[in-house]
């Protein structure tokens, strides 16, 4: 491996870590009980967790379905599932299966899983219909699939506070994936493309709370670069610049929302829910 090649992977590998430890806890986790709840999984039942980052679903999936389901794990990022097989497996849970893969081309046959939950992960797909028609082909009949996406950023004023900041600052829009599929009409009709029936699409709102407006900038640029190439490809010197200079133009909003020293804000997300033919 050449020294770029492994700077490459430690730059990785500090993205996905800064995603576990400060995105999970603050965004994710909370995410993660709003879509499992949702997926009202039972014991014994075989789950595949789509773009699973580090596992966050996974685990929880795990927990629910126990020693005698199956929950297999799916990302295209090598560096999150390296920081996935860091958590050890809980006590009675099923034991999750890591698997590097794209969801447009799943490497399970027909008809493998009783449940596919994917969370915060079909709107950075290029292909999103073909993702879900792999979802729908691992299915068993009466299988059901859960999608949780971002509600449109208008809905999400401390995400568009930061893009607009960002666009402004260096003329990179960091949220255009990330929100790209905010519309609820527009991912039914996806989920119903996909041959799901009794498709469902509802708005679940879930507060967060950061411990500063800073934190919240940096480790969310941080952890962000996982997903958005321009932002790997900053320096951290630049990223941390980039961090201090956002956090000046988002003042006025940051200020409003901050109580003490911890950030106080809301996050708004579609939850799809579908089901195959039985």
């Amino acid at each position: 491996m050449s020294d770029g090649e492994m700077e490459a992977r430690e730059a990785a590998l500090q993205a996905a870590e800064r995603y576990d430890s400060f995105m999970v806890p603050v965004m994710f986790s909370p995410l993660a009980v709003l879509l499992t709840d949702q997926a009202a999984l039972k014991s014994g039942e075989r789950v595949l967790d789509i773009a699973c980052g580090s596992g966050v679903v996974t685990r929880r999936a795990a927990q629910q379905v126990g020693s005698t389901g199956r929950v297999a794990a799916l990302d295209l990022n090598p560096a999150m599932l390296e920081i996935a097989r860091r958590h050890a497996p809980s006590a009675d849970a099923a034991v999750p299966e890591w698997y590097q893969g794209s969801a447009q081309a799943l490497p399970f046959p027909d008809a493998s899983f009783d449940v596919v939950l994917c969370q915060q992960g079909l709107q950075f797909f290029p292909d999103r219909a073909l993702a879900l028609s792999e979802m729908w082909r691992v299915l068993v009949p009466s299988g059901r699939v859960v999608v949780l996406v971002n509600h449109e950023i208008g809905r999400n004023p401390l995400y568009q506070q930061l893009s607009g900041a960002a666009l402004r600052l260096i003329g990179i829009d960091v949220y255009a994936a990330a929100f790209a599929l905010g519309d609820a009409e527009k991912l039914g009709h996806l989920m119903n493309g996909a041959n799901f029936h009794s498709v469902t699409v509802s708005e679940k709102v879930n507060a967060v709370r950061f411990p500063s407006a800073a934190d919240f900038v940096q480790n969310i640029l941080l952890g962000a670069s996982a997903a958005v190439p321009a932002l790997a490809a900053l320096s951290p010197a630049a990223r941390t610049d980039l961090g201090h200079r956002i956090e000046a133009e988002m003042g006025e909003y940051l200020s409003d929302h901050t109580e003490g020293h911890a950030l106080l804000d809301e996050m708004v997300v579609l939850i799809s829910q579908g089901w195959k033919a039985g």
